[in-house]
């Protein structure tokens, strides 16, 4: 089941902002995020938000849910007040967003377009799994309005996909990557998963390869998490799988940058890769550099200037709050300086550009440098090396 959401201080009722949330609104850039909590299976390593029918129990569905995601999107601007705000990028998550019709998702992103407005240009993406989708399905989504579709691949091997609990065969994704591309979909991002117990290296390579020649512009490579509550962790602690390995986790990932490096697609945060700059998750990217962001959704989490707030997280609850008029935010925590100052080099850090060096101790930076941890500064910018990659939390710890 998902996990439980974090502590936090009671939110008012109307969902009003502190002063402090509000100051300098419109001044950075500005996005939504779109949680769609379901799915038809649940793959046994996940513990996002997410319920399957039988999990979905009384007072939410899949038909009423556009309608309850509206309703969010317009308390966001009661809340926001009048202060111009173009949305520069929208990303639908789940769950498998791709479970609503194209014209749901739509009717959600019209609210948006309708009560803030799109920036021209603005990036519309939406999850979506491999099996969930068809060629009329993605016709119709370039029409409403998404302009990038980010498939879960995870990867090409059945075997592995089987202990991941996840239900489309190898051979269906280059089949949607084409389908994807007739519709007009310029952008197109894969998933993929490396250190599934059960996987070997010779599979590993088998996903990148499989990947690059569906000829993705972006690609994602993340290490797998044995979450606490999982099924997945269940069959951890019983033997059943093999815990992963921390040695093989970084020869995984040292093979994903030189297969990916190698077919032009270049690393811009530790877990993804592009094309070119065009390429790039702009979405994501806001989330790295400090952007504001209202989360429409069960469990969905927004920050505005530095007050992060985060919704209740069962559909049901979320719907009945939104229908008496109420702020679906469970909780939330306003940032003080220094968590603002922490949480911004544990975030530029990841990115291939980097920190400003003057955000950071200059002793630890001369000292990770020498250690092969840090490129040599230079424009002011602490960039990590590929070691520093595989150890970044570690190169955070040190610098804050």
């Amino acid at each position: 089941m998902p996990s439980t959401l974090p502590d936090g201080d009671p939110v008012p009722a109307d969902g009003t902002l502190p002063r402090s949330a509000l100051a300098g609104l419109g001044e950075r850039p500005f996005a939504f995020y779109v949680h769609v909590p379901f799915c038809v299976t649940r793959c046994g390593y996940c513990d996002f938000n997410t319920y399957t029918a039988t999990e979905l129990g009384p007072g939410a569905s899949r038909d009423s849910y556009a309608e309850t995601a509206v309703a969010e999107v317009r308390m966001a601007r009661r809340v926001l007040g009048d202060a111009d705000l173009p949305v520069q990028t929208v990303f639908v998550g789940g769950g498998t967003p791709t479970l609503l019709s194209p014209d749901d998702l739509g009717r959600v992103l019209e609210a948006i377009d309708k009560e803030f407005g799109l920036a021209a240009g603005a990036e519309v993406t939406t999850e979506a799994n491999p099996e969930s989708v068809d060629e009329a399905y993605l016709a119709r989504l370039r029409e409403v309005g998404f302009t990038r579709v980010s498939y879960g691949m995870q990867s090409a091997r059945e075997h592995v996909l089987k202990v991941l609990d996840r239900t489309h065969t190898p051979g269906r994704v280059p089949q949607v990557v084409e389908w994807t591309r007739a519709a007009g979909f310029e952008h197109v991002n894969l998933d993929l998963i490396y250190g599934t117990p059960g996987e070997s290296d010779d599979d590993w390579r088998a996903s990148l390869e499989a990947a690059l020649a569906c000829e993705p512009d972006h690609v994602s490579a993340y290490a797998l998490i044995v979450e606490d509550g999982t099924r997945l962790a269940a069959q951890v602690r019983r033997g059943e799988l093999a815990a992963p390995d921390d040695d093989a986790m970084a020869d995984r990932y040292l093979m994903a940058d030189e297969l990916l490096s190698a077919h032009g697609l270049n690393w811009y945060e530790i877990s993804n890769w592009a094309r070119n700059a065009d390429a790039e998750c702009r979405h994501n990217v806001l989330y790295w550099t400090g952007a504001d962001w209202w989360g429409v959704g069960p469990g969905a989490h927004s920050h505005v200037g530095g007050t992060r707030w985060w919704n209740v997280k069962h559909p049901a609850a979320y719907a009945s709050r939104l229908a008496e008029g109420v702020t679906p935010a469970h909780a939330r925590e306003i940032l003080g300086d220094e968590d603002r100052h922490i949480e911004r080099i544990m975030l530029e850090l990841r990115l291939a550009d980097g920190c400003p060096v003057d955000l950071l101790d200059e002793r630890s930076v001369r000292s990770l440098v020498a250690d092969g941890l840090l490129e040599p500064v230079r424009d002011g910018r602490a960039v990590l090396t590929l070691r520093g990659r595989l150890l970044a939390d570690a190169v955070v710890r040190d610098l804050t």
